[in-house]
Order: C-alpha cells, then sequence, then structure tokens
C-alpha cells in the first residue's frame, strides 16, 4: 500500500484517519442494529396485538387506535430516546454501561459520602436480579410469537407451535459453547433485513389511511386518559413492551460505543419501528378483526410463511443478545463480589466478551423452557412480560438522579423537571404492570427476589469472612522477623494468595505450622477487582519488599478483565523471573461454620456455606497450572 502521509493536504481534503473512523463507526452502527435492537425490534411481534386483546380488553376503534399509536411513539421518545439514548449512555464507567457499571460509576465518582451507601448498592443489585428474570422471559416470548405466525398461514399447524418453539431454543441453548464469532458478523444484515422488512409492511398500509399519521400527536394520547382513564391507565401495561429492551441500549454500550447505538436508534430503528406500529394501527381501523395477529396480517398472504421465517431469525438473534448479555452481567457481578467463582470460558481468540458460563446457560435453558410449558402461548406470557422490566428502568431512573446530582452536578433547576418527567412515566408503567402480578407478573418479580437474596448473601458472607479473618491475622512484620530465624528456607519460590492487603495469610500460617519450612522467595498476592472494566496495565501490578525474601504483590484488574495471575506474573520484577515449574501457590480453602454470632440469619450462614462450597476453585478461576497448587483448609465462624 502506497504510503501518502507525504503529500500536502489540498483544500477541502479530510485527515486519512476521517475515512477510517467513519468506516469504522459504520461498522458498528450495522452490529449494533444485529445485538442492541434485537430485543425491542421484536417487540412489534406482540406489543400491539396485547394492548388490545390481552388480559384488559380494548375496543378496536379510531379512538383507542389513535391512543394506541400515540402512546407508544411518546413512550419511545421520553424512555428510549431521551431517557437512555440521550442521558443515560453518558453515564458511563470507563465505557461500559448496565446497572452494575452505573453502580460502580456512582461507588468511583460519587465523593465518599455515597461509596456504597446501602440504599444505592440495594437498588442496583435488585435491578442486576431482575435482568435475569427478563433474561428467562425474553427468549420465550420472542421465539413464540415468531413461531405462532405459522397458525396465521395454516391454522392446523397450531399444535406445533410449542413443541417447534421449545426446539429452537434448545438448540440455541446447546450452541452457546461453540460461540457465536463466527456467525455474529451476519446478525447486522439479517436484523437489518427485518427492520427493512417492517418499515415496507408498515408504509405498505399507511397508504391505505394515511391519517394514521395525526396519532404522532400527544394530543391523542391525552385524550385517551380523558375518555378512559383506567382502561389507558391499564393499557400502560402492555404499552411498555414496545419499549422493553430498551435497557440493552444502556448495557450493550461498552461493545459498540455511544455513537453508533445512537445512529442506529434514531436514523434506522426508531423509524421502522413507529413505520409498522402505525402500519399496525391503520389495519386495525380497516379491520378490527385482524387484531388476532395484526403484525402477520399486515403482510400479503403470499409473503406470510417468509415473513414468519424472516421473524423468528430475528427473534432467535435477540435471544441470542439476551443470553450474551446474562453471561456478561454475571461476569460482572462476579468481580464485583456479587456471585461466587463459576467456571468461565472464552469461545474466540479474537472477539472480546465472548464468554460462555455453563451454569448460567443450563439455569436459563431450564427455566426458558418451563416458562413455554407452563403459558403455552406469547399472549400468556405477555401477562409475565414488563414488570421486570419497568421494574429495572424505575431503578435506573433512581440511580440517574444520584450520578445528576452527585456526579455530574447539575443545577436542579435543570435536572428535577427532567427527572420528574422520568419518574412519572416509569411510575405509571410499573404501576401498570403491577396489575398483571396475578396473571403472571409474579414470576419476574419471584426470580428477582431469589436472585437478589442469592447476592445480597454472598456479598454480605464475603465481607464477614473477611472481617472474621482480619481478627485473628496476625502482623506481617512480627511475622518475617520470627519466621526468617526460625524455618528452614526450601528452594523455589511460594506464592501465598489472600483477599487481603495486610496481615499474613492464614495458608502461610498452616503450611509453617505443618512443614516448618519456607521457600527461599515468598509472595503474599492480593488480587483486587477495582470499579472500573479495564485496569491499564502500567497500573497492574503494586511490589512491595519485606525483607528476608517476603514480597507483597497486589495485582489490580478491572470488572470486566480475566484475572491471569501466571500470565500477570510474567510482567513482575522480582529478583529472578517466575518459573511456573519451580512455584507453589498455596490457597487456603475456608470450611464455614454457622454460629450464633451476630451477622447474618442462621439460614443465610448456612445458604452462604452452600455457596461457598459450590464456588469454582480459585486455582481454575486464577488459571493456576493444576499441578502447582497447595490447598490447606481452615474453618472460620461467622
Amino acid at each position: 500500500m502506497a504510503d501518502n502521509s507525504a503529500l500536502p493536504m489540498q483544500p477541502g481534503d479530510r485527515p486519512a484517519g476521517h475515512h477510517a473512523r467513519q468506516a469504522s463507526v459504520a461498522r458498528l452502527t450495522m452490529l449494533a442494529i444485529g445485538v442492541v435492537f434485537g430485543d425491542i425490534g421484536t417487540s412489534p411481534l406482540y406489543a400491539f396485538r396485547e394492548t388490545f386483546a390481552g388480559h384488559h380488553p380494548l375496543a378496536v376503534d379510531r379512538i383507542h387506535v389513535f391512543g394506541v399509536v400515540s402512546l407508544i411513539f411518546w413512550a419511545m421518545m421520553l424512555i428510549v430516546t431521551l431517557k437512555y439514548v440521550t442521558i443515560l449512555t453518558r453515564a458511563d464507567n470507563k465505557g461500559e454501561g448496565g446497572s452494575l457499571a452505573l453502580l460502580a460509576l456512582i461507588s468511583r465518582k460519587g465523593g465518599s459520602n455515597m461509596r456504597w451507601s446501602a440504599g444505592i448498592m440495594m437498588l442496583g443489585v435488585f435491578a442486576c436480579a431482575l435482568f435475569y428474570g427478563d433474561s428467562m422471559i425474553t427468549p420465550a416470548i420472542s421465539v413464540l410469537s415468531a413461531v405462532e405466525g405459522l397458525t396465521v398461514v395454516e391454522e392446523g399447524l397450531a399444535p406445533l407451535v410449542v413443541p417447534i418453539a421449545i426446539s429452537i431454543l434448545i438448540a440455541l441453548f446447546l450452541i452457546q459453547r461453540k460461540g457465536t464469532a463466527k456467525v455474529g458478523a451476519l446478525f447486522g444484515p439479517v436484523v437489518g433485513i427485518y427492520f427493512l422488512t417492517l418499515a415496507v409492511l408498515g408504509i405498505a398500509s399507511i397508504a391505505g389511511d394515511p391519517t394514521i399519521l395525526f396519532a404522532l400527536n400527544p394530543w391523542y394520547a391525552l385524550n385517551f386518559f380523558i375518555i378512559d382513564q383506567w382502561l389507558a391507565f391499564l393499557a400502560l401495561g402492555s404499552v411498555v413492551l414496545a419499549v422493553t429492551g430498551s435497557e440493552a441500549l444502556y448495557a450493550d454500550m461498552g461493545h459498540f460505543g455511544r455513537r453508533p447505538i445512537r445512529i442506529a436508534w434514531i436514523w434506522f430503528v426508531l423509524p421502522a419501528l413507529m413505520l409498522n406500529y402505525m402500519g399496525q394501527g391503520a389495519l386495525l381501523i380497516a379491520d378490527p378483526g385482524a387484531i388476532s395477529s395484526p403484525f402477520y396480517l399486515l403482510a400479503p398472504e403470499w409473503f406470510r410463511l417468509p415473513l414468519v421465517f424472516i421473524a423468528t431469525a430475528a427473534t432467535i438473534i435477540a435471544s441470542q443478545a439476551v443470553i450474551s448479555g446474562a453471561f456478561s452481567v454475571t461476569q460482572q457481578a462476579i468481580q464485583l463480589g456479587f456471585i461466587p467463582r463459576l467456571s468461565i470460558l472464552h469461545t474466540s481468540a479474537s472477539a472480546h466478551g465472548q464468554i460462555y458460563i455453563p451454569a448460567i446457560n443450563w439455569a436459563l435453558m431450564v427455566m426458558v423452557i418451563l416458562l413455554v410449558l407452563f403459558f403455552q402461548n406469547s399472549s400468556n406470557l405477555a401477562a409475565a412480560y414488563g414488570v421486570a422490566v419497568t421494574g429495572a428502568m424505575l431503578i435506573d431512573a433512581c440511580l440517574l438522579t444520584v450520578v445528576i446530582f452527585s456526579v455530574w452536578k447539575w443545577r436542579p433547576i435543570l435536572a428535577v423537571p427532567l427527572l420528574a418527567v422520568f419518574f412519572v412515566v416509569d411510575i405509571a408503567f410499573f404501576a401498570a404492570n403491577l396489575t398483571k402480578v396475578p396473571d403472571g407478573g409474579w414470576f419476574p418479580l419471584a426470580v428477582g427476589l431469589v436472585i437478589f437474596t442469592l447476592l445480597t448473601t454472598w456479598a454480605r458472607g464475603r465481607q464477614l469472612m473477611r472481617d472474621r479473618m482480619r481478627e485473628a491475622a496476625i502482623p506481617v512484620g512480627v511475622f518475617i522477623k520470627s519466621a526468617a530465624t526460625s524455618a528452614a528456607r526450601v528452594p523455589g519460590t511460594a506464592v501465598f494468595m489472600t483477599t487481603s492487603a495486610e496481615g499474613v495469610p492464614h495458608s502461610l500460617l498452616h503450611n509453617l505450622k505443618h512443614n516448618r519450612v519456607l521457600h527461599e522467595r515468598v509472595l503474599l498476592l492480593t488480587v483486587q477487582i477495582e470499579d472500573v472494566p479495564y485496569v491499564e496495565e502500567e497500573r497492574r501490578c503494586a511490589l512491595t519488599d519485606l525483607g528476608n525474601g517476603f514480597f507483597r504483590l497486589i495485582l489490580r484488574f478491572g470488572f470486566m478483565q480475566d484475572t491471569d495471575i501466571p500470565k500477570a506474573l510474567d510482567t513482575v520484577q522480582c529478583g529472578a523471573a517466575f518459573k511456573m515449574m519451580e512455584t507453589s501457590f498455596f490457597l487456603s480453602r475456608q470450611t464455614l461454620l454457622p454460629s450464633a454470632r451476630p451477622g447474618m440469619p442462621l439460614w443465610r450462614e448456612k445458604l452462604f456455606s452452600w455457596m461457598l462450597r459450590n464456588a469454582e476453585s480459585a486455582m481454575e478461576f486464577f488459571r493456576l497450572p493444576p499441578n502447582r497448587v497447595v490447598e490447606l483448609g481452615s474453618q472460620v465462624e461467622i
């Protein structure tokens, strides 16, 4: 390739890097369309239908159709465009988004008075717990609603809908281990074709009744509430289905960046979705009987079967994005100390973030299949959908309030009116969805409560365990003075891993007690996970020479990074280089003894003990060579 860097720039020329950046943004925008917008993009399959024919039916007439279209449009503008795409994407934690990243941002920048205060932490953790409920419902309702299109083509296929949906979902979870790097490049084009199909079908229907365009006027949403207050409020419980997946825009920001997501939403996804919703509205005004399946009945009869295949492909990709999101959130939660260590496998050597967590994959598969078998169709599942999403949206509004006042320091005259709008909208949607609790909304709440209990029990148990071990710790200076003169020294390096950067590790005390020897070089190693997604290499290591062959090493990682200890040790300079065949890693495995000491109720202590026993071993989690690891047990009361 010719080097044109020395050529003078002509008037009107742009730097060469400009075109590369433009190409990169275009590529990321296409990828974002395939991954980020799959969930919200599949909402037209069921959202409009459920608003009219769900658990709180509406009369299919011009007034109600205009009111619902107007509500959907302004929900998209206020929740998705303004709240998430415009404002929340600015609240990134070194590029990463999502509830846990937002929580870490508040912890890092909110000041000492805000640091992980109990209320804020509980909100963020509960939002994370609700996400898992959403991760179970989204694949079930998306795939079911797409496959149900077969009944529009041929009513006799109805008994096959559930078996086909379950087969697709099982296949989807089975391929997770192989990763999606090879087929990931197709996600954008496939979902792009799907969105173009939505737009074309919508435009064809709008052409038959262009007056539907007037429904974008907010007066029709307000008029809906004026003439039918209670039914309009209940309708919000189904209207919110049109914006489910908006939190994914924020959570996936780290993979694609703020600008590609904004471009994709404003110039492609939003227009396609609204054209389709208005097209469904125009169809229902002309033919109220089409409410049974307005999405598929938009298409001419010859195109309905191809539309089933296009929609099914889009829902599979949307489900894949949610499953990958569950893996990513789990990795963050493990690193931030809310979930026990789990086996994390990398499915691609080059693609960042391509991970597979077997325990999460199989748990999600079982729950998704049970949901399909229990609810049987997408209409029943729609009752369960929404509660988790609106709950997470309301929590995001609370966390955004903290960011605006404590991190960004906005003036109240600007912040208060904006936040008031967000809270009114979010509370209204959440309250409307609470009416669906008896019909299925209990499921995501129950899942959220169970997972919230697990997350908080693990975090609290680890803190209590560290406190108890710190109480019995011996000052490292005193230990070195006594041990260095009394214990025999043997060749090699011993690495003693410890959660505390102070005192002497229990594994070192037990090793000296039972073996009565010390290695020539003793490294006290602490791994710290910081409240940022990535830690620069120059900040990775902090080494302190304690004298007499003892060193204390602190390795820092971000919550999105792999904690590969042998790889990190290659960069550490403390005497001779580390040779794995001459290095022994000593780990301490605690056995918990439930006690009556204040801290946690006895049942939570037993739950924490069970989680500790089933956590992945530190050897596997930190990528330690199995033949160089020694585990020493101890008992701890919490």
